[in-house]
């Protein structure tokens, strides 16, 4: 691809999510723009579409996939449609910016792993944005940098106001405990291999017969432990915390600490995020930006890829579904995850 020349991208769904990369592929990143946009409202498509120029509207996502006018494709479409549709992008050679999960169990993603690796290219990276926060980027630089020592501990807060009416018990798991999962692996740098996940007394108030909150413990490779406290009904604003206790040291992040005040009648505090794109609004600008980049150069390369990978899908994937079992049994659950060597080029 010439340096003058714009990738473009095909956005499939353009709810929240999509609309949101749309608008941020369109207004804030350079060197690519929207050319396609797919979603099962096609109405909702057209409005969307509406405010890009010289985009337009494929009703069919395998068409806007293997559009002539697209290079890469950002999926934002619901879960269960994924694995269709990035087997159709790995058969196409595209590059894909895949947001979480990367399918819905860890057989189907563990199928995309190896047809990926069959290919030779690295295609495919996944949405877990708070990999490119600021605040986790220098939490990992101490940590490797050795200012805490050996890490010992994490302590995990991931607090949400509210919660659509179709969530379940089982998808605080998949959907919010899943970042802490791809943070435990990005910090630590090593695999989960146990769960536990503990049902305290269910929030009275939040109007849902949601188990909220929820505790899960993570056992990692060497031993590490990881506890999380998930609590998606709040009632109050967006939360996310994490403390890494180490041999010489601890250090924590996401105290939203912007401007305290202290004012009558005796009120000390500051304001809490409202929701997760402002609180990670230029992590996902980063994301995206530095996607484009590695598309750009990936033919080069044969990496079109600048982050988590298929394989740190399918990790997730692979741990959320202990986390979903041990929420039903309430026992440890051993994370059943074949070993990475035994996939070349994964």
């Amino acid at each position: 691809m010439s340096d003058n020349t714009d990738l473009r991208i095909a956005v499939l769904g353009v709810g929240m999510m999509g609309a949101d990369h749309v608008a941020r592929i369109t207004d804030r990143i350079s060197g690519a723009r929207v050319t396609v946009i797919n979603d099962y409202l096609t109405e909702k498509a057209e409005q969307v579409a509406a405010t890009v120029p010289g985009a337009r509207v494929v009703a069919d996502p395998l068409e806007a996939i293997a559009a002539d006018d697209v290079d890469a494709v950002v999926l934002a479409t619901p879960g269960p449609t994924h694995e269709k549709q990035l087997l159709a992008c790995l058969e196409a050679g595209k590059p894909v910016m895949c947001e979480k999960p990367l399918t819905t169990d860890a057989a189907t993603s563990l199928e995309i792993v190896k047809r990926e690796a069959e290919l030779g290219r690295k295609l495919i990276q996944v949405g877990f944005m708070r990999r490119f926060d600021a605040e986790y980027e220098q939490l990992k630089a101490a940590i490797v940098g050795g200012e805490l020592g050996q890490p010992l501990v994490m302590h995990c807060a991931h607090r949400n106001p509210a919660v659509p009416p179709y969530f379940d018990s089982a998808m605080i798991v998949k959907d919010s405990i899943v970042h802490e999962v791809d943070v435990t692996r990005f910090l630590f740098a090593e695999e989960i291999i146990s769960v536990q996940v503990i049902r305290p007394t269910a929030n009275s108030l939040s109007g849902t017969d949601l188990q909220d909150p929820q505790i899960a413990i993570f056992t990692t490779e060497t031993g590490r432990h990881v506890d999380v406290e998930a609590f998606v009904t709040t009632g109050l604003a967006y939360e996310v915390r994490t403390e890494v206790v180490g041999e010489l040291g601890s250090a924590m992040i996401g105290l939203d600490v912007g401007l305290v005040r202290k004012t009558r009648p005796g009120v000390w505090g500051g304001t809490i995020t409202p929701d997760f794109r402002v609180r990670f609004g230029a992590a996902y600008d980063a994301e995206i930006q530095r996607w484009v980049h590695a598309v750009r150069s990936g033919a080069e390369t044969g990496n079109y890829v600048d982050g988590p990978g298929a394989w740190d899908g399918y990790a997730a994937a692979a741990v959320c579904e202990a986390g979903v079992r041990s929420l039903e049994t309430g026992e440890r659950v051993t994370v059943d995850m074949v070993d990475r060597a035994s996939i070349p080029g994964a």
